[in-house]
């Protein structure tokens, strides 16, 4: 799939989701919902699927999530990684903070879920969006038909237990990462 984002003055920003890791809600120990925790920063996780639940960590990062289940069922996936399609010098742009010698690598504009929401003007001010229906960000299909990129094929995915949970118990250690296993565009292999 391919994860869209219009900007306001129209420039439309697009990257192939290449990295993804599921959060299990109230049962899974990593997830921002663990115990039935509700709160208004992770309130869009208990709406319907297909929800943007988008949130600050650390101080300096955002993440984008796409919820998954039911309405209260609070399960979603994190973005963690796109290999950018569209927009890549507006992403390179809004990804350089300072200067710069040589201009960031391709490579380095998307590779975590941190860097993708910087490059892609991703922000709470998006939490809550139907992706379904919202003109600024927003889920495409790829398609081979006119000859661009199709879907991952199954032997070229790579599973891995998640990135950064270290202190979720056994859940720290389920296989919940997917990612395209031949992609320079990870996060990490």
């Amino acid at each position: 799939m391919v994860l869209v984002r219009v900007l306001d003055d129209g420039t439309r920003l697009a990257g192939r989701i290449v990295e993804t890791e599921a959060y299990l809600g109230v049962e899974d120990r990593a997830a921002h919902s663990f115990g039935g925790h509700r709160s208004p920063r992770n309130e869009s996780m208990y709406a319907r699927a297909g929800t943007a639940y988008v949130y600050f960590t650390y101080g300096m990062h955002h993440c984008f999530n796409i919820v998954c289940g039911k309405v209260d069922e609070p399960v979603a996936v994190l973005v963690r990684a796109i290999e950018p399609l569209e927009g890549i010098e507006h992403m390179r742009q809004r990804r350089t903070t300072r200067r710069r010698r040589s201009p960031l690598r391709e490579v380095d504009l998307c590779s975590g879920p941190g860097k993708l929401c910087q490059a892609m003007g991703i922000d709470r001010s998006l939490d809550g969006e139907d992706l379904c229906a919202s003109p600024h960000l927003f889920i495409e299909r790829t398609a081979r038909a006119d000859g661009s990129i199709g879907p991952i094929e199954p032997g070229r995915i790579g599973v891995s237990p998640r990135i950064g949970v270290e202190s979720a118990g056994a859940w720290a250690h389920r296989p919940l990462r997917w990612f395209c296993a031949d992609s320079p565009h990870v996060s990490r292999r």
